[in-house]
């Protein structure tokens, strides 16, 4: 298997009266609530978080993209993604993503992936989500029933940009280049790693089968309500005659490791009850505006991941109850570990978001979770899945081949000019 460090980069400090005397934490969200000298100090902690992730062994390490809320402050995960470049060497950059049908032109996409790829030598997994119904219906103004036609169509714009690697011209119905020739392209061919997270819709996961890219289903409800989902994927890929591999999906999961249960309920409990009971409280109305969710999806009773969360909410589940229904897996190393070789084993997943920073969680004890499950719980499920080749994480430039940042300051070329005499 394959463990990637998820962060969601939370405001931590909505006060406790939030979900009583606000609608919602997206789109409407009182401006107010937020600090920016407290948010420089924000950043840099979880930016520290995910370098850490790197240092104990995570595969990727993971930002996103969401606009007007206070659930995650990541308007643009380029910028976030740029930075993890320089002062990491191993992990994957994992971009989940770029909301793509968002861009006027996507091509701007295609050059800014191009960028981060080159700039990590080729670790970059490039994320196409469609986008929450908050972000791309309310916050930036399109039409749910123009979303999913904008994204396929922004889809193809940068595949092409990517691949032909001459002047070329693009005639959609929303974008039109007369001279497409983007500098850079990817570092890695014919083009990174495309993963598409998805919060259910049917079309997301047959389209991940039959263009062969990797389906991520990124949900707080937990692994055992994420069993129907996954057949329809896994069911697809059958039908298709498409070998079961592990590695064609993933699953984001929220994961609480302790000594004990006594300790992970201490250290996690106020945290957690921030994210389920703040951070997701999001107004219905913004959830699922008209037409964002097909006529299909509708008729097979899925909801949106924010639209179940919002009842999860307004049912203020206990620590116990999100535990033993699997929104949150949280006790000791070897009851983790259990819990998560049963989610891999049930929902043949081979690439684990993991959820280990939520909320309000401060980076000393953000900090002790991932190291308690990079030492402790990594190791037993690692040789999982063994059997199977992995065709959905980058392929970088061997070390030395890579430039790396210098330490030293750079020396000039030779001693600069004196300073001009005062007067002269």
């Amino acid at each position: 298997m394959k463990f990637h460090w998820f962060h969601l980069m939370p405001w931590p400090y909505l006060p406790d009266d939030f979900q009583k005397k606000h609608r919602s934490v997206w789109v409407d969200v009182d401006y107010g609530l937020f600090d920016a000298e407290k948010a420089n100090a924000v950043y840099h902690e979880y930016l520290d978080e995910l370098e850490f992730a790197e240092k104990v062994g995570f595969d990727g390490i993971c930002v996103n993209e969401h606009h007007s809320n206070a659930y995650g402050l990541m308007p643009s995960p380029n910028i976030m993604a740029a930075t993890l470049t320089r002062r990491t060497n191993r992990a994957a950059i994992v971009v989940m993503g770029n909301s793509i049908a968002l861009y006027n032109p996507p091509l701007r996409v295609a050059e800014e992936f191009a960028m981060l790829d080159i700039l990590s030598g080729g670790r970059l997994v490039a994320g196409f989500p469609v986008g929450t119904s908050m972000d791309t219906n309310f916050a930036y103004g399109v039409p749910g029933a123009q979303l999913r036609e904008r994204y396929y169509e922004a889809h193809d714009l940068i595949m092409q940009a990517w691949h032909n690697e001459g002047v070329t011209h693009f005639n959609g119905k929303y974008t039109q280049i007369r001279y497409m020739n983007p500098w850079p392209r990817p570092l890695q061919k014919p083009n990174p790693p495309v993963w598409i997270p998805g919060g259910g819709s049917i079309e997301t996961w047959e389209w991940c089968a039959d263009m062969g890219y990797l389906y991520s289903y990124l949900s707080y409800s937990g692994y055992k309500r994420a069993q129907a989902i996954m057949d329809g994927f896994w069911a697809r890929m059958r039908d298709k005659g498409v070998e079961p591999n592990p590695y064609h999906a993933g699953f984001a999961q929220v994961v609480c490791v302790a000594d004990n249960a006594a300790e992970a309920k201490e250290l996690y409990w106020p945290h957690i009850d921030y994210f389920y009971n703040r951070c997701l409280h999001v107004y219905p109305g913004f959830a699922d505006a008209p037409g964002y969710r097909t006529l299909r999806t509708v008729k097979a009773g899925i909801k949106s991941q924010f639209e179940q969360a919002q009842q999860n909410a307004k049912a203020r589940l206990s620590w116990e109850g999100l535990v033993e229904q699997g929104y949150v897996i949280a006790g000791g190393p070897d009851y983790v570990t259990e819990k998560l070789n049963e989610l891999a084993d049930n929902l043949r997943i081979g690439h684990l978001m993991l959820l280990l920073q939520m909320g309000s969680m401060p980076r000393d004890v953000a900090i002790y979770n991932t190291q308690m499950f990079a030492e402790k719980v990594m190791p037993n499920l690692r040789d999982k899945f063994n059997e199977f080749e992995d065709r959905w994480y980058p392929k970088p430039l061997p070390p030395e081949r890579r430039a790396v940042p210098i330490d030293e300051p750079v020396r000039p070329l030779r001693a600069p000019l004196s300073a001009p005499v005062a007067g002269q």
